[in-house]
């Protein structure tokens, strides 16, 4: 055997070595819980109970009979398609006005990102106290407009945008990406651009913005996953957890955790996980299909 051979055999022992942690931690922590969801899933398990295998019961119950699923996925639906659009532009404009040159430029960009580091229960608290349809800064701010703010936690018609905009307000994690990345686009691209006789405008439009696709793709697919897992804000800013006025805000996991840890239907909500794991995971494939129609990268290569 050569040398060049046992060389790269002692390689890839020690790739495997610190892999290992790695592959441990995902069989334990993640392969492992996934398998028991799904085979609980076919089950009538209650915590306490046997695993009783009960085939499809579950799935038919969810689509056939349990209304509070489908008004929880509008739910969700409702809150991704409007939370991951509008928080990815909030989050570029931010990075661009703070991309510039000024004096003091740090010290807003620590106050537009210290909302990102600030623990959530405790924003949370704080944002029912900003929303509160008689005391709130935000309605007391637009009485000094003559505008009668509306009651926000208590309309099932705002509960929604109120938990949108609350997420506009914590955005600084995004920012920060793409303010790394707006730093790290060439300047002789703007020379040229500039050269060539383009705007501001068009310099945004056909160097900025292709510059940052790549984050923008992974920003999308994040706050995609992340929409459809809200679950903390809901349970926080609702009596006990149950959803808010008419429901408006029991999204999918607040729904899936009523039914696994307040009724104990562990296997229904095992259920339930499986069907949010395809959701996720078709959004995820379709953005991937389409990511390179409009991706670009640094290299030409999309």
């Amino acid at each position: 055997m050569t040398k060049r051979s046992l060389r790269q055999k002692q390689e890839a022992r020690w790739g495997f070595f610190f892999v290992a942690p790695f592959l441990i931690g995902f069989v334990l922590f993640m392969f492992v819980p996934m398998l028991f969801s799904l085979i609980g899933s076919f089950t009538d398990y209650n915590l306490t109970s046997k695993m009783n295998f009960i085939g499809l019961n579950n799935f038919k119950r969810m689509f056939l009979k349990d209304d509070l699923f489908w008004k929880s996925l509008y739910n969700t639906a409702y809150f991704t398609i409007f939370n991951v659009p509008l928080t990815t532009l909030f989050s570029i404009f931010l990075a661009v006005i703070l991309n510039q040159k000024l004096v003091g430029i740090r010290f807003f960009r620590t106050i537009f990102y210290l909302p990102a580091v600030l623990s959530g229960v405790a924003v949370y608290i704080l944002w029912m106290q900003l929303l509160s349809p008689s005391t709130g800064l935000i309605n007391t701010i637009l009485s000094w407009f003559h505008i009668t703010g509306p009651s926000w936690l208590f309309d099932p018609n705002w509960t929604k945008p109120a938990l949108i905009m609350m997420k506009l307000w914590s955005a600084g994690g995004a920012m920060l990406l793409y303010l790394a990345t707006l730093q790290n686009v060439p300047t002789q691209l703007y020379e040229s651009a500039e050269i060539d006789g383009a705007g501001i405008w068009q310099q945004f439009r056909h160097v900025t913005l292709p510059m940052i696709t790549p984050i923008i793709f992974y920003d999308v697919i994040t706050s995609t996953i992340g929409s459809f897992q809200i679950f903390q804000e809901a349970y926080v800013m609702t009596s006990n957890g149950q959803g808010g006025p008419a429901n408006s805000l029991l999204f999918y996991n607040l729904h899936m955790w009523n039914k696994a840890f307040v009724g104990f239907d562990m296997g229904y909500a095992m259920a339930m996980s499986m069907v949010l794991f395809m959701i996720v995971s078709v959004l995820t494939l379709i953005n991937l299909k389409l990511a390179p129609r409009w991706v670009h990268y640094a290299g030409g290569d999309q």
